[in-house]
């Protein structure tokens, strides 16, 4: 096949097999990440049969990642990030550090040397964004304090592995790298008393970038969507999301030196400040999703799997650096600042992977003969069985914390009763239930007070319960699901409950908790999907909202009650 079609071959036959064996795992009741991971393997070059650019599918995927990270922008504002940072900016340093001295405890033991070993463990230190955000995503978890502590992690490991690889060369020159060529050469000319002007340097750069996005970024990006929404033009919108997502994250590279992936994030990050901030992450997702495929397709490529054969129990060790110890240490930092087990368990889940950083790492360490190539593979081999690994992970996790949740409200109840008698205390009969007091329930509970209807809201969020507090409503904090938090609102006495929550599986188990405690209770629920609704109607539920349908309704009724129609000055289609 002539060569020039090599771009148009790894889309086309890249998505058509991910498609293929992603829908395959899919009806497996596995994740659709293996079936991407296995098209890569497919395609790759330790396989008979087609094989595809690898250096392509490299690119393609760095284009999803950056694309990733500008929804991730668009959602994650800047107050967001400053609200995380005292749990952020250590965590993730100390985390780096734990997983660093486990890789380098490895290699030792392989016989290699410090710097190898230093290398080898920063590589498992740091988690994959695709892998990370597409987990918080699935479980709409990125606009609660877990996801916004795992964001702010994955920022400050981001930021880490960048200063990494411009301090990469300057070691393997400092330590005399034995390697060879342009690169080794390269890097022993820098010289070990440049180290430090490296590093200054490297923060000089990133902190000129980080304030340019703040002081003209924050004003250019969004004046500019808004001229161009201003003309009406769907087209020229699209491409003007797509040219500031990948034009900053260029820029940010080219000029400041910083990840393309950083640039994203503050692209998007910046632009949420706008009110055409949803239309932007809608107009964003297709590609998004497109080049995410990509990315697992390119990771599966670089895959040698004859390593698992030749060396099994290497294998093994490090993808229980990765797995596990990473994230003991991850569980054991943020328990220790105070956060509960729920996020604890969420955070070290989200970074029980490896990813994009790991193999630009690696293949600069092999470049500058300070990694040898069995490294390298070993890397790869850990980053393929940690993101198939995840999902699964992810999975049980779902099932076990939310039995967790439940034992720990049963033994905690008492001292929810005690939080809820520190706040507002519940007044007046057929009271209302409102489980969830984030983006809806702080909505919502206003509306029905200011109709004359009592309120008592259950949460588990710390900061959602004071929030209610301070806003004059009863509040228990606690997991709706335990019977015993939930008797904490009477919901014998209650006359409705809404289930404001956006998880359907925990909904649904907290429907059917209300409907033990009162079967005349009238229930709502909160929905994203008709598979959704059936679910929560199912369980229990008189109603499920889904916010989609219920804003084509809203709309029909304002159109429907304007003036023309009224009238009847034109008639209705």
């Amino acid at each position: 096949m002539p060569h020039h079609t090599d771009l148009i071959d790894i889309i086309a036959v890249g998505l058509g097999l991910a498609f293929v064996l992603g829908a395959l795992a899919n009806r497996l009741r596995l994740s659709p990440l293996v079936g991407y991971l296995l098209a890569g393997v497919v395609v790759g070059p330790y396989t008979p049969g087609f094989v595809a650019d690898s250096d392509l599918a490299v690119q393609l995927s760095e284009l999803g990642v950056m694309l990733l990270m500008f929804g991730v922008g668009l959602h994650f504002s800047l107050d967001d990030l400053l609200k995380v940072k005292s749990i952020a900016i250590p965590g993730a340093v100390v985390q780096i550090g734990a997983a660093t001295g486990l890789g380098w405890l490895l290699a030792w033991l392989l016989g290699w040397n410090t710097l190898e070993g230093l290398v080898f463990g920063l590589a498992l230190s740091v988690a994959s964004t695709v892998v990370l955000l597409r987990a918080l995503e699935e479980r709409r978890l990125l606009d609660t304090t877990r996801g916004r502590i795992a964001v702010g992690w994955l920022i400050v490991e981001d930021v880490v592995m960048v200063l990494a690889l411009v301090l990469l060369p300057a070691l393997a020159g400092a330590f005399g790298s034995n390697g060879a060529g342009a690169a080794s050469a390269a890097a022993s000319a820098v010289g070990q008393d440049s180290i430090l002007a490296v590093v200054g340097l490297t923060l000089l750069k990133v902190a000129a970038f980080v304030a340019v996005m703040l002081v003209i970024g924050r004003r250019v990006i969004p004046w500019v969507l808004e001229r161009v929404a201003g003309t009406g033009s769907r087209e020229l919108f699209t491409l003007s999301v797509l040219a500031i997502a990948l034009g900053v994250a260029f820029g940010s590279a080219a000029l400041f030196g910083v990840s393309f992936a950083l640039g994203a994030f503050f692209a998007g990050m910046l632009l949420n400040e706008s009110e055409l901030s949803h239309k932007a992450a809608n107009d964003s997702l297709p590609l998004r999703d497109a080049f995410a495929v990509l990315f697992f397709v390119s990771v599966g490529m670089l895959f040698d799997w004859r390593i698992l054969i030749d060396q099994p129990l290497q294998v093994l060790a490090t993808v229980a650096i990765i797995v596990i110890g990473k994230s003991a240490a991850a569980f054991v930092i943020v328990r220790a600042f105070g956060h509960p087990t729920s996020t604890a368990l969420t955070i070290s889940a989200s970074l029980a992977q490896i990813g994009e950083f790991s193999f630009i790492l690696a293949g600069l360490g092999v470049a500058l003969a300070i990694l040898p190539e069995d490294g390298r593979d070993l890397i790869l081999a850990g980053a393929l069985l940690s993101i198939i690994v995840n999902p699964l992970i992810f999975a049980a996790l779902d099932r076990w914390q939310l039995r967790r949740d439940t034992e720990e409200a049963e033994r905690t109840a008492a001292g929810a009763a005690a939080e809820r008698q520190a706040g507002p205390t519940l007044e007046g009969e057929n009271h209302a239930i409102l489980v969830g007091f984030g983006r809806v329930g702080s909505q919502l509970a206003p509306l029905l007070r200011s109709r004359g209807v009592p309120v008592i809201v259950i949460d588990s969020e710390a900061d959602l319960v004071a929030a209610a507090h301070a806003a004059g409503i009863p509040a228990i904090r606690g997991n709706a699901a335990s019977a015993p938090v939930l008797a904490e609102a009477f919901p014998e006495r209650a006359a409705m409950a809404v289930v404001a929550i956006p998880q359907a599986l925990e909904a649904g188990e907290v429907i059917a908790r209300l409907r033990e405690a009162n079967p005349a209770l009238t229930v709502f629920a909160r929905a994203h999907s008709d598979a959704e609704v059936r679910h929560l109607i199912e369980r229990g539920a008189d109603g499920a909202v889904m916010a989609e349908r219920e804003l084509a309704y809203s709309m029909a009724e304002m159109i429907l009650a304007a003036p023309a129609y009224r009238k009847g000055s034109i008639a209705p289609v």
